[in-house]
């Protein structure tokens, strides 16, 4: 398998923490990503991924996978132990419900191409950007405490297992923290995300700091 990727990211976080929890290992091709030349806007990456996002994973059979939950998702099938997804229906709705709050909801308004865009079309300046970044964040995680204090019954998001909303959560969590954010202020979460911290597989898969 090759893993089209960039360490800053946390989208490419979830799939490298799939991948280390799972046993698998994954050629990893870098790709850059911030700034007007980055090579996820050139036409040579957008051959590969018409998106231009990573991360976007190559199968041993030749099939590219874009979007993090797919790819997680695709792994737990080909490598079904340990599993990623909790074993009742209601707690694997839950679990994508939690993984698809971070996704769709709170890191699809974070890209840099996003930066770009405020910054192009309304003239935001850094500091604008990064306002509106800490609200969506902010208001975001503190969605998903509530989701996870209302359901909550074992020690991770979903049970007493790191499940597919764990490996959604820890990346999106370290990124917030990393902008200022008291972890404390979400207290499932803060609890959820130092279990996290001890798990290697976690710990040395985080994002990245941006330079």
């Amino acid at each position: 398998m090759k893993l089209y990727q960039n360490e800053i990211s946390s989208a490419t976080s979830r799939v490298r923490i799939a991948l280390a929890l799972k046993g698998l290992t994954a050629e990893t091709l870098p790709v850059t990503i911030l700034g007007e030349n980055a090579e996820s806007r050139q036409a040579g990456y957008r051959s590969v991924n018409p998106q231009g996002l990573v991360p976007a994973l190559l199968t041993d059979g030749g099939v590219l996978i874009t979007q993090s939950l797919a790819i997680v998702e695709y792994l737990d099938e080909i490598q079904p132990e340990p599993a990623l997804l909790p074993g009742t229906a209601e707690d694997r709705a839950l679990a994508r419900s939690i993984a698809l709050a971070i996704a769709a909801e709170i890191h699809a308004l974070l890209p840099p191409r996003i930066g770009l865009h405020l910054g192009k079309t309304f003239q935001a300046d850094a500091d604008a950007v990064a306002a509106w970044n800490r609200h969506w964040v902010g208001e975001g995680m503190a969605a998903i405490e509530t989701m996870i204090a209302g359901r909550r019954q074992g020690a991770f998001a979903v049970g007493d297992q790191p499940c597919v909303a764990d490996i959604f959560l820890f990346p999106q969590a370290i990124s917030a923290r990393r902008m200022g954010f008291d972890l404390a202020q979400w207290p499932n979460i803060a609890e959820i995300v130092a279990r996290l911290e001890a798990i290697p597989a976690f710990q040395e898969n985080a994002p990245a700091p941006r330079r």
